[in-house]
């Protein structure tokens, strides 16, 4: 939380605060456009914007937003939910989804079911396995401002008990739980559409300062000096991941041009 924090600060006190945010750029009130390599954590891989939020509105807009199951939120019990149809969706099996708040109680949740059987996913993961096998799969929807909500795609015939659940696990408003089931229907769809052609492009300007492993960037800048490389891109309007350990991602449709000032002032590392 301190890092993201600190990010918010370091946009605000150059730029201003951000006014609109669409696809890969976030566009701030002194009028500059920032790329955004960072995505919030990979929450954001999908955009700024989308089908996800208009669903969101509709569903707001109709009001049946209390502590109640509805057409959009997650039942418990026999009959699947539109979250479990879209989780099962993305994994090619039949699963059921669970939400959490806390990534750390989903796991153990996960953990308590199948110690052997737990994985964490991630789009686009150059890991290969085949995720059909994998018990409990745990991964953060492609919502950008969803950063509290976890998904557990459990692989299990005991959740289809009425009165199965999972310690931790928490009831996501309709209009919430309709807005992660969509983004899940996007993230099915774009990775049907992206590909290594789409990421390669960057590779004559991107590789200099990271190694990149599908649409991943991994730092070669040295973890003592990271701090320092973060700030120079910032100034050179590219928003990289204020975490040495979270990789920064390629800024997917974007023109190769947004990196044209960190290109005439290089970061030198070495």
């Amino acid at each position: 939380m301190s890092q993201t924090i600190e990010l918010a600060k370091e946009i605000y006190s150059r730029f201003g605060s951000v006014k609109r945010a669409r696809k890969s750029y976030l566009y701030t009130a002194k009028g500059v456009r920032l790329t955004d390599l960072y995505q919030e954590g990979g929450r954001a891989i999908l955009g700024w914007g989308g089908s996800a939020f208009t669903v969101f509105k509709n569903v707001l807009e109709r009001g049946a937003l209390g502590s109640y199951f509805t057409d959009f939120s997650s039942p418990c019990g026999r009959e699947k939910s539109r979250l479990d149809r879209a989780v099962s969706a993305l994994f090619g099996d039949d699963r059921r989804a669970f939400t959490f708040s806390d990534k750390e109680a989903a796991l153990k949740a996960a953990l308590s079911l199948s110690a052997e059987g737990t994985s964490v996913w991630r789009p686009w993961n150059p890991v290969s396995l085949d995720w059909r096998s994998v018990d409990c799969i745990l991964f953060a929807p492609a919502l950008p401002w969803a950063a509290d909500i976890f998904v557990l795609a459990l692989k299990d015939t005991r959740a289809i008990n009425p009165d199965f659940s999972l310690s931790g696990q928490i009831f996501l408003p309709s209009a919430l739980c309709a807005a992660v089931t969509r983004s899940i229907y996007d993230l099915i769809k774009a990775l049907q559409e992206r590909e290594e052609k789409h990421w390669f492009i960057y590779d004559q300007i991107v590789t200099r300062y990271w190694e990149r492993k599908g649409p991943y960037l991994f730092p070669k800048v040295p973890e003592d000096r990271y701090a320092d490389f973060f700030r120079h891109c910032l100034d050179s309007a590219v928003l990289i991941s204020p975490d040495y350990h979270q990789p920064s991602i390629v800024p997917f449709g974007a023109d190769k041009g947004v990196f044209s000032k960190l290109q005439k002032n290089p970061f030198i590392y070495d």
